[in-house]
């Protein structure tokens, strides 16, 4: 993708520039709990504010949609209460619109973006009104505002023409660096640009790296590819599986998604998690890589339990038994020792592979032994190998195993990731300036 970035930009001195982030940070009262996100943003604000940019930072925080959304709807819990005459809807809203905005504000980020920028950020406490926009005027050359979440307006998931003309505001270039949410479609990521209201868009520093090792590894790999996929259902990953059949060698399943792959092949799956609406096109998968001279290597054996782990990280008793012997009253958890060892020797013989999704149920320290050998596996091949984690579980577990370093890549957006395995345009990238 031949996409501009910010270091195609000259003359940024006193330019205002609107920079799209992802500060959707993890915070427990009030305070960042991983600043991996702020961290990653960094050298793309730096670059702007040493080359004596005017730099708005804008970002969402949370699903604050119950209250800042065109209909509001009530969840469950709030709706039982109301049909139960204990409240009334009225009453809850109001009380969220004063709760929510307290929970999911972004100062704290503001507070922590100006101790990493040595007191360039400042804070503006609304997103469109009055206090963003004095103080944007009031910027200096090589000074940031960081505006209040942008979804507290429901107009920003809508793509609202008005919004986005008031988001705009003074500025004259648009840098997306939010990979994370380049999938979506809204006021901040993609309309902005889309409706002429911000000519000139670039990428920065964190979405260049993504389409530099994710995109160019999808459409030039090094051979043999690996393509290792995992999680929960089947149907979350359609298109990403008929994808990466086209262009990988070799496509490793893994996870919940296994058993219903399994049970296409006419094995018993017990009470395993099991997509039954996409077993024939299991089926069909499995086929094309059959036609196509492709490999599509599933679990040789199975570790099972009697039930699923409640709470999710209780001591359970498992036992490992053949993929195609799983008993009728017994759960699929986790990919055996067998099966270990076929996927890292797999691994071990490949020039580049992506991976996104767990082997099983890594939450639980009995349940997490395939994730680890996944994760072992591609930082033995640290150097030899282009290794791309696809963000989401996959990333937190090599972060978590201390193998972040040994990996080529780890994307920063797990939704975003998968759109492009899928083969899918990101309208937050689409949107950006060609390269001339």
């Amino acid at each position: 993708m031949n996409k501009m970035s910010v270091k195609d930009l000259k003359d940024l001195k006193g330019k205002n520039v609107l920079v799209r982030c992802d500060f959707n940070v993890p915070m427990k009262d009030g305070v960042i709990t991983d600043e991996n996100r702020i961290q990653g943003a960094l050298p793309t604000i730096k670059y702007l504010l040493d080359a004596g940019a005017r730099v708005t930072l804008c970002s969402h925080m949370g699903k604050p949609h119950s209250v800042f959304s065109a209909e509001v709807k009530l969840n469950k819990k709030d709706q039982k209460k109301v049909d139960a005459g204990e409240t009334t809807k009225e009453a809850i809203i109001e009380k969220a619109k004063k709760d929510e905005p307290k929970k999911l504000t972004l100062a704290p980020v503001a507070k922590r973006l100006n101790e990493l920028l040595n007191g360039k950020v400042v804070f503006a406490t609304d997103v469109i009104g009055a206090d963003a926009n004095k103080k944007r005027d009031n910027l200096k050359d090589g000074e940031a505002v960081l505006i209040e979440n942008l979804r507290f307006h429901w107009e920003e998931e809508k793509k609202d023409e008005a919004f986005c003309k008031a988001l705009a505001y003074n500025a004259e270039i648009y840098v997306n660096d939010a990979f994370g949410t380049a999938h979506r479609s809204h006021a901040s990521t993609a309309a902005i640009v889309e409706y002429g209201i911000i000519k000139t868009a670039v990428c920065g520093f964190l979405i260049e790296k993504e389409l530099e090792v994710m995109a160019d590894t999808l459409e030039n790999p090094k051979r043999p590819f690996v393509a290792i996929l995992g999680g929960a259902k089947v149907a979350d990953k359609l298109n990403v599986i008929s994808n990466l059949l086209e262009k990988c060698d070799t496509l490793i399943i893994g996870g919940g998604m296994a058993y219903t792959f399994l049970k296409a092949k006419g094995y018993e799956v017990g009470t395993s998690l099991l997509d039954e609406e996409k077993i024939d096109y299991c089926k069909q998968m499995i086929e094309k890589a059959a036609k196509s001279g492709k490999e599509l290597l599933l679990p040789v054996d199975t570790v099972v339990t009697d039930r699923f782990p409640e709470p999710i990280d209780e001591k359970i008793q498992v036992e490992t038994v053949p993929s195609n012997a799983i008993p009728a009253n017994k759960m699929g958890m986790d990919i055996g020792e067998k099966t270990r060892k076929l996927y890292a020797d797999k691994v071990a013989s490949a020039k580049a592979v992506i991976w996104n999704g767990p082997m099983g149920v890594f939450e639980n320290p009995t349940l997490a032994k395939g994730t680890i050998a996944v994760a072992e596996a591609l930082a033995a091949v640290n150097g030899k190998c282009t290794t791309i984690i696809g963000g989401g579980d996959s990333a937190a577990a090599v972060q978590q195993l201390g193998y972040a370093d040994k990996m080529t890549h780890i994307s920063t957006g797990g939704g975003a990731s998968l759109e492009l395995f899928e083969g899918k345009v990101l309208p937050g990238i689409a949107c950006l300036n060609e390269k001339k």
